[in-house]
């Protein structure tokens, strides 16, 4: 009976067809906790024990001192403006090892944990994002980590000393005009011949875009076709991708011209080689890895992007929590703080759980990888999703400071990072196809208990192997059916949950719920869709959006354990649990209403109501959002715990550095405000703004002199950090275009 099904599978396309491509894809890297919830069982205990790692103490330092001190240094406006980290910055950096972050200390470099790295750039990020390319490019996918792991002995010892100093500085070209997201369609060529000397070189030809550092950078990783016509190398006619070092000056290549990014302009060009020529032993990895380009690809990104995109947008997150809810309390109209209106209140309150919610997926997952796991599924919702949320979040922060957000100069603090946001939207892979092809596509079938090695039957024509997983696969799937029943009668009492905090312990209920329907429907999309779901990306991408928000919301109850419960951050985890649970039920009421085929048209016309009475959360509501709110408006401990390793300027005179020296002054004062109101409302002292009264209530004896300068300062800090700049004309035209028309700019 198997052997017809498996042979009616085959001839009718059930199941998705894999590439060889896709296949390196699907095999490179782990199943984390996304298994766990494609099983439809999770086992919450197993996925509690995952490590949720912290700093080392030498990680810290570096935080607390050379990052601080970097920061410190570095002018985000001036950097903005030229467009150029100077050298001076640059220096530093190689000093204190900045470009050695991901080396092995017997090659210089720092050594530093996947976790560290994060944390670095997601405090370099915000602050300028030009000097943050600095940072990511030599410390994520690109020559360090590639040498590090398929490096020969001989390039490890001549690359990475000169890496970890500076000496090199490097860049990936893999993009290209007719390839981006699509990345194994790149047409970048090499061709194997011997040379006048008789060894074997190659001549490379390529049109790269899109590179970032590539203006810049004296060390290229270069991913091409290779091609050996005369099997000079012993990997056949054909080889494939490859990844090869080109040194800048090389004959042939080209580089320092370049495009203009949105927002900041970090540098980022064209790459073009004609007839580049290079000696063989220039592969990465040494001759011996010809053709092996795509799979140390597939598993460096696996790992990789969980790093730096993700870093930078939750660095942003962050930073932009922070910065909104001071803003709020400085902020005044109507005789009160901003903050303190339930319209202004509530995006706070969304920006702050969000906040919690991605710094604990940072965490978790970068711990994950420092363990050895690179989980590729978790890593793509990582990057699409974290990247999508901080362009959220700067429309939300946007709305806030509403005038002082859209008028540009030093005194900004968000501008930049607003109009950056599709920068990081784009690389690594267009969060369109990452989220209606990747996550669920390489998800259904790589963390499925059965569904590989099906595929793999199937296309091996294993009829016991084909058998056996079948078996398999049923039985799952009808164990899954049963739970969706029952969980959705019970709306998941009978979920089991191990020892948590008692206030969150009916969301692991409801994440148990949700993983036996999305089991239950991937199995459905399999079976009914099948070979059709590599077009069906609407689709797929309503799975993905299932499974990133339940990998976000346990996230967020991981760091709540992992911190000890603390009884402050409850707001946050109950605002941040019921916005994931609203946008998993969000998700499968889309997968209702658009399935295809009969089974579509039962679950529009009998299921999808009973969806929506039986839902499993509805979204966070107006006491929740002001009570999240809070967390950013005052200053305490759980705020400076929250806001740790968050760069925060100890100048006054730096926009953020104002900001915060005004909302410090604005907490201060609030007691003695209290009292002029009360003084107001009793007619001892006129109506007007509270702080804008010192010297009368020093008169009327409501507070003393020492009570009323400081009332008085800080109201002078509280206008002071509101301000917006203004240029003169000679100013304000020093800052155009000298020349629009130029013709030396060209389209790359």
């Amino acid at each position: 009976m198997f052997e017809k099904l498996m042979h009616w599978m085959q001839a009718n396309n059930v199941l998705p067809r894999i590439s060889d491509t896709e296949r390196q894809a699907l095999e490179a890297g782990d199943v984390w906790i996304d298994g766990e919830f494609f099983s439809g069982h999770p086992d919450f205990r197993r996925m509690l024990d995952s490590r949720y790692g912290r700093l080392s103490a030498e990680e810290q330092a570096f935080m607390d001192g050379p990052v601080n001190e970097l920061l410190s240094r570095a002018d985000c406006n001036e950097i903005a403006l030229s467009r150029r980290v100077p050298q001076d910055i640059v220096d530093y950096m190689a000093e204190q090892g900045f470009f050695g972050l991901i080396i092995p200390k017997a090659y210089g470099g720092k050594q530093f944990s996947t976790l560290a790295r994060s944390a670095i750039m997601a405090k370099v990020t915000p602050h300028s994002g030009i000097l943050s390319t600095y940072v990511v490019i030599p410390n994520t996918l690109g020559a360090a980590e590639l040498l590090v792991e398929y490096g020969t002995d001989d390039q490890k010892e001549h690359y990475l000393p000169r890496l970890a100093s500076g000496e090199y500085l490097p860049c990936f070209g893999l993009t290209e005009p007719t390839a981006g997201s699509d990345a194994a369609s790149i047409t970048a060529d090499a061709e194997a011949f011997r040379d006048d000397k008789g060894d074997v070189s190659l001549r490379l030809n390529f049109r790269k875009r899109y590179i970032t550092l590539g203006p810049v950078a004296n060390l290229i990783s270069l991913a091409c076709v290779l091609r050996d016509p005369d099997n000079l190398l012993g990997k056949g006619e054909a080889p494939g991708i490859t990844v090869v070092l080109i040194h800048g000056g090389t004959p042939g290549l080209k580089q320092g011209d370049r495009h203009e990014p949105i927002g900041e302009a970090f540098p980022n060009g064209p790459l073009v080689g004609e007839n580049v020529v290079v000696n063989a032993d220039n592969i990465l990895g040494g001759r011996d890895m010809a053709g092996s380009g795509w799979r140390m690809l597939m598993e460096s990104l696996a790992g990789g992007r969980m790093v730096s995109l993700p870093a930078s947008a939750i660095g942003s997150i962050r930073t932009v929590s922070a910065v909104t809810g001071a803003y709020s309390m400085v902020r005044q109209q109507f005789g009160l703080p901003i903050g303190r209106m339930e319209g202004v209140a509530t995006p706070i309150g969304r920006l702050n759980a969000l906040a919690y919610m991605t710094e604990g997926a940072r965490v978790f997952g970068c711990t994950a990888v420092d363990d050895g796991i690179n989980p590729p599924v978790v890593s793509g919702v990582m990057k699409a999703y974290t990247t999508e949320l901080a362009r959220q979040c700067g429309t939300d922060a946007m709305d806030v400071f509403s005038g002082a957000g859209v008028m540009q100069g030093p005194n900004n603090i968000i501008g930049r990072g607003y109009c950056s946001a599709p920068v990081a939207i784009t690389v690594e892979g267009a969060n369109i196809m990452t989220r209606t092809l990747m996550v669920f596509g390489q998800g259904a079938i790589r963390c499925h208990p059965h569904a590989l090695n099906v595929v793999h039957a199937v296309e091996n024509d294993d009829a016991k192997a084909f058998s056996k997983g079948m078996r398999g696969w049923i039985g799952h799937f009808f164990a899954n059916m049963g739970r969706t029943l029952g969980h959705g009668l019970t709306r998941g009492a009978f979920v089991r949950v191990p020892d948590v905090d008692k206030a969150t312990k009916r969301y692991y209920k409801k994440l148990g719920w949700a993983a036996s329907r999305f089991a239950f429907f991937t199995d459905l999309a399999l079976f009914f869709v099948g070979g059709k779901l590599k077009v069906r990306g609407n689709l797929t991408g309503r799975y993905a959006d299932a499974l990133a928000w339940m990998l976000l919301g346990f996230s967020t109850l991981r760091r709540f354990e992992a911190e000890g419960r603390q009884p402050a951050d409850l707001a946050l985890v109950h605002y941040s649990l019921r916005l994931s649970l609203a946008k998993v039920q969000e998700a499968f009421e889309g997968i209702y209403e658009n399935f295809d085929g009969p089974l579509g048209k039962v679950l529009r016309a009998v299921s999808l109501p009973l969806l929506r009475i039986n839902r499993l959360a509805r979204l966070p509501d107006d006491h929740m959002a002001v009570a999240s709110a809070g967390v950013s408006q005052r200053i305490d401990a759980q705020s400076r715990r929250l806001n740790a390793d968050i760069f925060m300027p100890e100048n006054p005179d730096s926009g953020v550095g104002r900001l915060f020296d005004a909302f410090t002054r604005v907490h201060e004062v609030a007691p003695l405000l209290e009292r002029v109101k009360t003084a107001q409302k009793d007619g001892r002292l006129p109506a007007g703004d509270a702080d804008a009264l010192a010297k009368a209530a020093l008169e009327a004896g409501v507070l003393d002199a020492d009570e009323a300068a400081r009332v008085d300062a800080a109201r002078t800090a509280r206008l002071a950090a509101i301000e917006v700049d203004v240029f003169d004309e000679d100013e304000f035209f020093a800052r155009a275009v000298s020349n629009p028309s130029d013709p030396r700019r060209k389209a790359a």
